[in-house]
């Protein structure tokens, strides 16, 4: 703890804090106390129940993702907090732990938005690699229900699945493609130079140019 608390940069942590991050440190630098580490597990559960955000980050990089309880991993994502590490404890654990496919259906339709937008991302990588598990045509029917009045994080979430049905699915590209265009969600969104745009139509149209060529 005091070894993260020596990384803070305030500056860092004035760009985290407009995301919705509230930690300082140089995630470059974070990896490479990770990479000094190793895999420990009970360190990595120990630096979880502090609370803090840098040494949450910390722990979803050295634990052994396979090893955690599914009872566990959802109490983790219910009190993740914080956008950046909600994204790593999907991404880097979720995904890798074998009771991934009982979460996602379990927190897929979730009251809390945070945790659904969770099902959400484990949705949209079924959508890429295990797609026979999904019914896409009614994927499509709830986000063009609900994605346009969905709460942020949930509505990204949502937003990222169609256009991965769109990039993945050929025989849905058009609908997927509708469905953006009339809900217009992202539309607008901030894109830096040389960057896609998250708005579904471009991303799609993009991913799909770039696969054919």
């Amino acid at each position: 703890m005091a070894e993260l608390a020596a990384l803070e940069d305030p500056k860092i942590r004035e760009v985290n804090e407009r995301h919705g991050d509230d930690h300082g440190v140089n995630l470059t630098k974070l990896r490479a106390v990770a990479k000094r580490l190793k895999t420990q597990h009970e360190l990595a559960r120990e630096l979880w129940k502090t609370g803090d955000t840098a040494a949450r980050l910390l722990a979803l990089l050295i634990c052994r993702p396979k090893a955690f309880e599914r009872d566990e991993l959802d109490a983790m994502v219910r009190e993740a907090g914080t956008p950046k590490v909600h994204d790593w404890l999907v991404n880097y654990v979720v995904k890798k732990n074998p009771h991934a496919e009982e979460l996602r259906v379990a927190w897929f339709a979730d009251p809390d938005p945070v945790v659904a937008s969770a099902g959400w991302a484990l949705t949209t990588e079924r959508v890429a690699k295990q797609p026979g598990v999904l019914d896409l045509a009614d994927l499509l029917d709830v986000i063009e229900a609900e994605m346009k009045g969905a709460p942020d994080r949930l509505q990204w979430a949502m937003n990222h699945c169609l256009a991965q049905i769109g990039i993945e699915h050929a025989e849905h590209r058009a609908r997927a493609v509708g469905i953006g265009e009339r809900l217009e969600v992202l539309k607008d969104y901030p894109t830096a130079p040389g960057c896609t745009s998250p708005f579904a139509p471009v991303w799609i149209a993009e991913m799909v140019r770039r696969q054919h060529a």
